[in-house]
């Protein structure tokens, strides 16, 4: 992958180097294309764009740290997208479901409760910068399931 095209993937078209709190700018970016994505298809096409978003992580992440070496660089927000996307995948687009979603994710991503900590401490590479945010996105999907079980 061309280190341009991975480093406009990896920072989210550049919400990544806004700062404060970088990931928290690039899940806030990911909302209007998950909102898109479910209006176009419902919740199994953005479940489908979060396994390729994920994949195609993987793939831009890895480039970018040969070319920006680091541990988890702050800029690199595709991982939060990819997790967002996911904690966000059957739930109906509403502005306050969504809202709940984003904090639920950010949370998640935040605290890295078990197993993400453990992704972002023991993974290497592109692994280590994506799989703690898959996790947290995963934990957010089944959060947002329960919720939707309570919701009016």
């Amino acid at each position: 992958m061309h280190p341009h095209l991975a480093f406009a993937l990896c920072t989210w078209f550049g919400l990544g180097k806004l700062k404060p709190a970088p990931g928290s700018w690039g899940s806030l970016g990911a909302l209007p294309f998950a909102w898109g994505l479910q209006i176009l298809g419902g919740p199994w096409l953005l479940l489908a764009a979060a396994v390729v978003i994920s994949l195609l992580a993987f793939w831009a992440i890895d480039a970018f740290l040969r070319k920006w070496p680091g541990e988890d660089p702050g800029e690199v927000v595709i991982d939060e997208v990819a997790g967002q996307w996911l904690t966000l995948a059957f739930v109906p687009p509403d502005w306050q479901l969504y809202l709940i979603g984003f904090v639920v994710f950010r949370l998640l991503d935040v605290t890295k409760p078990w197993p993400a900590s453990w992704a972002d401490r023991e993974l290497p590479g592109a692994g280590g910068v994506l799989v703690d945010d898959l996790f947290a996105g995963l934990y957010g999907l089944l959060a947002m399931l329960l919720l939707l079980q309570f919701w009016g």
